[in-house]
C-alpha cells in the first residue's frame, strides 16, 4: 500500500509541475472566454457589410415595398432590358438583381419574378425578399375578402401561450435545451479530459517500456500496483485542474452577472410571480425583464448537486478508460501503433455526445435517453445531460441514479481486472505489433 500512494505522489506532482500544464491550467479559461468574445466579434464583423441588391420593377407594384436598411440597400433600375440591367449589377458589384416583369395580376408578377447573383445567394436575403411579396400577397387576397391592411395589422399579432408548473412557477421558452445544453457542455469536458488525460497515461506507460526504466519498476512493484498509481496519480492531476478552472468559472460568471446588470440576490425568489399566479394573474415579463427571468432559472438549477456528481462520473468515466489506455500504452512499443486501438475505445463517448443531444433533447426520461445514461460506457455523458433538470420527481429518479453509479463501479473493477493482465504482460513485451488476437489470448494468463 506504501508502493502504491508512492506511485500515486510520483504521477501527481509529475503532472501538475509540469510547466505546460501550470500554463494551461489557469490560461485555459482565459482562452475560452477569448474565443467566445472573438467568435461574436467576427460573426458581427462578418455581418456588418452592407449588401447592395438592384432592383429592375417593370410591373404596377412593389414600387415602395424594397427599403433599404442596415444591411441591406437597394437601388432601382429604369428604362433598361433584363440583360443591360445584369450586366450593371455585375460590373458595379452589387450583391444581386431583382427582375420583376410587367404582368397582368400580382400573383403573376410574383411567380415570374427572379433574384440574380453570381453565387448562391444568403438565406437571409432570400427570406427578406421573400417576405415583401408574401406580405403584399396576403394584402391583396384580404382586400378581395373585404379585410383592409389597417384591420389586418390589428390582428396580425404574433402569441406565445404562458406556461407554469402546478405551484405557480413560471416556465420558460427554452429552458429545457439550455439545460441539456449546460449538461452536455460537463459531458463534453469529461469525453474531452478522458481523451487527454488516458492518453497522458498511455504515453507515460510508452515512455517507460521503451526506455526499459519499466523492468526496473516492476522490479520493486507488481504491475497492477503501478498501473493503479499511474491512473489515480493522472486522475487527482484532471481533479485539480478541474476545481482551478470551476474557481475561475465562478469569477467569470460573477463578472458577466455584472456586466449584465443582473442582480444575483434577486435570483433565488421568485415569490412576485408565485404570487401573482396564485391570485390568478397571469405574469407578462417586459423585454428588459426577459434576461432576468433566464438567468433565475439558470441560478435555480442545482448547481452543487450538479458540480458533485459532474467529479463522481468524471471519476469513475476517467478510472475506467485510463485503465483501457494504460492496457493499450503496455501492448505497443510506440504511439503510431495505437492508432488501430484508439477508435473503438472513443467511439462510446462520441456516441454519449451525439445520441446524448437528441435523446435529451426530444425526451429526456425515452427509453433511449435512459437506456444511454444507464450503459457504463455513455453514462457519464448522458446522465449529466440529464441531471440539470433535478433528481427525483421531474428530474432523473434516484434509482437510476443509484443503478447508474454502481454499474460503472461493477464495470470499473471488470475492466482493471482485464486491463490489469494485459498490462502485467505487455510491459515486458518488445518489437511486436500485437493484434487483437493476441491481446485476448494475454487475458488467459
Amino acid at each position: 500500500m506504501n508502493k502504491l500512494s508512492l506511485i500515486i505522489k510520483r504521477e501527481y506532482l509529475a503532472k501538475v509541475r509540469n510547466k505546460s500544464f501550470v500554463i494551461m491550467t489557469f490560461l485555459s479559461p482565459v482562452l475560452m472566454v477569448a474565443m467566445v468574445v472573438l467568435i461574436a466579434y467576427l460573426t458581427k464583423l462578418n455581418d456588418s457589410e452592407k449588401r447592395i441588391i438592384a432592383v429592375l420593377n417593370e410591373s404596377n407594384y412593389f414600387s415602395r415595398d424594397f427599403l433599404s436598411t442596415e444591411s441591406t440597400g437597394y437601388v432601382n433600375f429604369t428604362a433598361i432590358d433584363l440583360q443591360t440591367a445584369k450586366d450593371s449589377t455585375s460590373n458595379l458589384g452589387y450583391y444581386g438583381l431583382l427582375y420583376i416583369p410587367h404582368k397582368s395580376d400580382l400573383e403573376l408578377v410574383a411567380e415570374h419574378s427572379f433574384f440574380y447573383s453570381k453565387d448562391a445567394p444568403n438565406t437571409m436575403i432570400l427570406n427578406q425578399l421573400e417576405a415583401v411579396f408574401q406580405d403584399r400577397l396576403q394584402q391583396q387576397k384580404l382586400q378581395s375578402l373585404g379585410v383592409s391592411a389597417e384591420e389586418f395589422a390589428k390582428i396580425d399579432n404574433s402569441f406565445e401561450i404562458k406556461a407554469s408548473t402546478f405551484t405557480g412557477e413560471l416556465n420558460l421558452k427554452g429552458i429545457n435545451e439550455i439545460k441539456a445544453f449546460i449538461g452536455g457542455g460537463f459531458g463534453y469536458l469529461i469525453m474531452m479530459f478522458i481523451i487527454i488525460y488516458g492518453g497522458f497515461v498511455m504515453r507515460s506507460v510508452i515512455e517507460e517500456k521503451t526506455s526499459r526504466i519499466i523492468e526496473v519498476i516492476i522490479s520493486s512493484v507488481k504491475p497492477f500496483q503501478l498501473m493503479l498509481g499511474k491512473i489515480i496519480g493522472t486522475s487527482l492531476a484532471g481533479i485539480t485542474q478541474f476545481a482551478i478552472w470551476i474557481v475561475s468559472a465562478g469569477f467569470l460568471l460573477l463578472i458577466a452577472f455584472s456586466f449584465f446588470d443582473i442582480d444575483p440576490a434577486a435570483l433565488n425568489s421568485s415569490a412576485n410571480l408565485t404570487s401573482n399566479m396564485e391570485v390568478g394573474v397571469s405574469p407578462i415579463p417586459s423585454a428588459d425583464g426577459v434576461m432576468q427571468l433566464y438567468a433565475q432559472e439558470l441560478f435555480k438549477i442545482p448547481w452543487v448537486m450538479l458540480i458533485t456528481f459532474f467529479l463522481i462520473y468524471f471519476i469513475l468515466g476517467y478510472l475506467i478508460y485510463s485503465s483501457i489506455y494504460a492496457a493499450i500504452g503496455a501492448a505497443v512499443d510506440n504511439e503510431t501503433d495505437t492508432q488501430q486501438f484508439i477508435f473503438p475505445i472513443i467511439l462510446p463517448l462520441m456516441l454519449g455526445i451525439y445520441v446524448g443531444f437528441f435523446s435529451v433533447f426530444s425526451n429526456p426520461h425515452g427509453p433511449i435517453a435512459v437506456g444511454f445514461s444507464l450503459f457504463p460506457l455513455t453514462s457519464p455523458i448522458v446522465m449529466l445531460m440529464r441531471l440539470p433538470g433535478g433528481i427525483g420527481e421531474g428530474g432523473v429518479p434516484i434509482w437510476q441514479l443509484i443503478t447508474s453509479i454502481v454499474l460503472l463501479i461493477i464495470t470499473f473493477i471488470g475492466i482493471v481486472w482485464l486491463a490489469a493482465k494485459i498490462y502485467r504482460v505487455g510491459i515486458l513485451m518488445y518489437g511486436k505489433k500485437p493484434s487483437y488476437k493476441e491481446l485476448f489470448k494475454w487475458l488467459k494468463y
